[in-house]
């Protein structure tokens, strides 16, 4: 083969590999599975670490629900779990997935950890907000008569809204970069987009253009977070 035929071999692939009119539908179907392992997981997660960030605040020493032994299994819990490296936990927690969801692969199966790694990270982030909370105005809600879950409901999260609030966006931030490595196992998603379409098929164009679309989306998120804690923390 001569160099110019070489050389042209060579171009007809780089078009190939970036012709964004066959690549475009799978693009797209890589952005709405982003969306939808992100969205999903910051509503289990998010919840699930929410209640499990209040019975942490809560059952502390000092805390409304005070019990040293429920505090204590929960921060141990918590301690062991948070750390694990997303990448590790796909595989460790593999049973549990298989048992739960059926299968170890696919975007049900990168939802179901992403959710399990969310909660407890949220969980952790919510009771730190909620300790920076002024004790005195809990003492006054249970000098008044008020519940628990009255003064759950009305003084702990409300007083520390705001800062939740951006606590959530940075969690969001992380979901998205879990949602990146979701592609390990078949989760789709703009990071398996960017590795199969991109790196493996030597197309930086298509790698640039996945990393641009998850830091824009990461963007947005921040912005809106903090317009929003802002919003809430001058009221």
């Amino acid at each position: 083969m001569t160099t110019t035929a070489s050389t042209l071999l060579l171009a007809s692939d780089w078009v190939l590999a970036s012709d964004w009119e066959r690549l475009g539908p799978t693009f797209t179907k890589a952005i709405w599975d982003t969306l939808i392992m992100v969205s999903v997981t910051m509503l289990i997660g998010g919840f699930l670490g929410l209640v499990l960030g209040i019975l942490l605040y809560t059952t502390r020493q000092g805390g409304i629900l005070k019990s040293r032994g429920v505090y204590s299994v929960l921060n141990v819990l918590v301690n062991f779990i948070r750390p694990i490296p997303f990448l590790i936990m796909i595989t460790a927690f593999g049973p549990l997935t298989l048992m739960v969801v059926g299968t170890t692969i696919g975007r049900q199966a990168a939802m179901f950890i992403m959710s399990i790694a969310a909660t407890f990270a949220v969980a952790r982030i919510v009771e730190q907000n909620l300790v920076s909370i002024d004790p005195g105005v809990i003492e006054a809600a249970r000098a008044m008569g008020a519940t628990p879950w009255k003064i759950i409901t009305t003084v702990i999260i409300p007083e520390a809204l705001g800062p939740l609030v951006l606590g959530y966006t940075f969690i969001f931030i992380a979901v998205v970069d879990m949602s990146a490595m979701a592609g390990y196992i078949g989760g789709g998603g703009l990071g398996d987009f960017a590795i199969v379409y991109g790196y493996r098929a030597y197309d930086w164009e298509v790698t640039y253009v996945a990393t641009l679309t998850i830091i824009v989306i990461v963007q947005c998120a921040q912005l809106f977070g903090n317009w929003l804690s802002k919003k809430i923390m001058r009221r």
